[in-house]
């Protein structure tokens, strides 16, 4: 960063900047504003007199919009894999993806914003509210705040922002100071579509910018560690405002003895090494039942060792880029050694890569248990421990002993035995011969239990979340005085207690329903 942050102020100076690296390099590629708490604020004011407008507009016109978007995201791919690449050091398939979920999530909530949200009727069959039409309409919130981490600039990031636009709400975008560039491309985006003045904005900065978001904004969408996680929501919390945040992960995968070893080394090398581990829903830790084990053992240790790790340089250079969190590192690091020193063994990988540049070699470690760090506390790195149970009972009870609960997965030939067992698991999204596909699958709910989070995203409370429900109940033959009004009339009360008891008491044949 170019200058210190006041301690007096606890925010940024005037003019203060924070240098954005290329994680594969060390290469200085960027410097964005470290913006105040005054900007921020007058961010979220600008956004509030848009979004005014923008809320009036019907779904089709805000579709239109959105359908501007993902024409101009797919025509810039190129440049935007390029830009994700060079701020994050990820191989550049994996910025590709991110491509392809928002150009999906701008035609899926595009389409989808108006019927999800639509209004709802309500009938009743109580005698009390008798000629009285009733409806359930949503009402945007106004400016959405949303947070978003550094591992995936994109996807994570504005990739939220869109369905909070189709809802009808202005967005204030806070991405990583870390990763940055990304977001504020998109907000160019938004300029070369013609989106209305101030519907989507971006503000750049550190934790001194994301607490004024949070304490400005009318709802926070937040994707990050468990531990700011509380502090949003305790901010939240004494502001009255909601928010939705997407935590830390210790995702399980079990191997089942009738798994095709095969698919299961894919699976588990995809779910693990995809975006260097650097994911919520990355697979963290393996239990493989013990019939399986030695064989799925031999596959995956050949298949670690076929994992290629270094500077991204286009596609097909690399499967597994740098590290783009300084502190990660270190991180990583003290798990394997944690392991090690308690009688682990490291069958692939296990150290630092070589400079210029953050790198973490692909890992895999074996005998490990649950009294290791590895195996209970988010690493977030291309690190991978697998463990041998006796069955998939004893599968079911470890992946449950954790903190947390973002997602799992089960392999396995009988897909009925595996929906039974994904059912018995404390997590908020269980896929079955599968890692992390269900992300793309955008009307499935997809949001952690435990320690992983609160609220979803995607799905139709994806875009509900955005919301705010408002109830009309319109007495539509109203008659001069209702029996129940005041002065009090006792036979009134009294024929209401009889009416009450014939239907919901022992009235109807004594016999109560």
């Amino acid at each position: 960063m170019a200058q210190t942050r006041s301690p007096m102020t606890g925010g940024a100076p005037v003019g203060a900047r924070i240098a954005v690296d290329n994680p594969a390099t060390g290469d200085v590629v960027g410097h964005v504003p470290d913006m105040s708490a005054e900007e921020v604020t007058r961010a979220v004011a600008r956004a509030r007199r848009a979004q005014r407008d923008w809320a009036e507009s019907d779904a089709r016109s805000r579709a239109g919009y959105l359908a501007r978007g993902r024409r101009w995201l797919m025509a810039h791919r190129q440049e935007i894999a390029d830009l994700i690449v060079e701020e994050n050091g990820k191989a550049q398939e994996d910025a590709i993806v991110e491509i392809i979920y928002c150009a999906s999530a701008f035609a899926h909530w595009g389409g989808r914003a108006r019927k999800l949200l639509a209004g709802t009727r309500i009938r009743s069959l109580s005698p009390f509210v008798l000629g009285r039409g009733m409806y359930t309409r949503r009402v945007p919130l106004g400016v959405v705040g949303v947070i978003g981490p550094w591992n995936n600039p994109l996807l994570n990031s504005f990739g939220d922002a869109i369905p909070a636009l189709a809802a009808g709400n202005a967005v204030v975008l806070k991405p990583s100071e870390h990763t940055p560039l990304t977001a504020l491309l998109m907000e160019r985006m938004a300029r070369e579509c013609g989106w209305p003045e101030d519907v989507f904005q971006v503000v750049t900065g550190a934790g001194a910018t994301g607490r004024a978001l949070v304490d400005t904004a009318d709802f926070v969408m937040f994707t990050g560690s468990t531990r700011t996680g509380r502090l949003v929501a305790a901010r939240a919390g004494e502001r009255l405002i909601p928010c939705s945040l997407e935590l830390g992960g210790k995702d399980a995968l079990i191997v089942l003895a009738d798994a095709s070893l095969e698919r299961a080394v894919n699976v588990t090398v995809q779910g693990a090494l995809s975006n260097g581990g650097q994911m919520c829903t990355s697979v963290e830790r393996v239990y493989v039942e013990e019939s399986v084990y030695d064989a799925y053992l031999d596959l995956l240790r050949e298949r670690f060792r076929q994992v290629t790790s270094g500077r991204p340089a286009g596609l097909g250079s690399t499967d597994v880029g740098a590290v783009t969190f300084p502190p990660q590192l270190a991180v990583m690091e003290d798990h394997v050694q944690d392991a090690l020193t308690k009688g682990a063994r490291v069958l692939a990988g296990g150290r630092a890569g070589p400079g210029p540049g953050r790198f973490f070699e692909p890992t895999l470690l074996v005998d490990v248990d649950h009294t290791m760090t590895c195996m209970r506390e988010e690493t977030f790195g291309p690190t991978l421990p697998v463990m041998k149970v006796a069955d998939a009972e004893e599968a079911v009870r470890l992946v449950n002993d954790s903190d947390y609960g973002l997602q799992a997965t089960v392999v396995g030939s009988d897909t009925r035995r595996a929906r039974r067992l994904a059912e018995r698991i404390e997590a908020g999204c269980v896929t079955i011969n599968d890692a992390q596909t269900n992300y793309m699958a955008l009307g499935l709910p997809m949001g952690g239990w435990k320690d992983s989070g609160l609220g979803v995203r995607h799905g139709a409370e994806g875009i509900r979340k955005y919301t705010r429900l408002q109830s009309v109940s319109t007495n539509r033959f109203p008659m001069r005085r209702d029996p129940h009004m005041i002065p009090y009339r006792p036979a009134a009360y009294r024929f209401m207690v009889r009416l009450a008891d014939v239907l919901y008491g022992a009235g109807l044949g004594g016999r109560a329903e």
